[in-house]
């Protein structure tokens, strides 16, 4: 039996629908995850983009580049970031954990970019975390 998952943003404008298990959660703590979030990290969630399914809101999606070949998408409405996605990487995106409606299943997994973490924050749990990227 395959599991649906929904979100969407603030406003309800956009509506989406997730099948399958979720992947842990990662936390980033980069500058730019920082700033898109108005938060001490991006908690972001890697989701196949073949199991990610819009159902709703289309038009109000809009995406900001902060940096070349990776889009951030948002509700053009309200302003929620849904997800990111590399252009290298198709086949994945990011979903932003918090867009979720329910989310019991997931786990958090990892801290990455923890060498660049906010000064205010202190990161207080035994997950694995990595001065940058995770390593392959």
């Amino acid at each position: 039996m395959t599991v649906t998952h929904g979100g969407g943003c603030l406003c309800g404008a956009v509506r989406y629908e997730i099948e399958g298990p979720f992947a842990p959660i990662q936390f980033c703590h980069c500058a730019q995850c920082r700033k898109a979030q108005g938060s001490a990290f991006g908690a972001n969630v890697p989701v196949a983009s073949a199991d990610f399914r819009l159902v709703q809101g289309a038009e109000s999606l809009r995406e900001y580049r902060a940096s070349p070949g990776k889009r951030r998408v948002f509700c053009g409405t309200c302003g929620s970031p849904l997800f990111s996605q590399r252009d290298d990487t198709p086949a994945s995106l990011r979903l932003r954990a918090g867009t979720l409606d329910d989310g019991a299943e997931l786990m958090p997994g990892v801290h990455l970019q923890a060498a660049s973490k906010a000064p205010w924050w202190t990161i207080d749990n035994d997950l694995p975390r990595y001065p940058g990227v995770a390593p392959d």
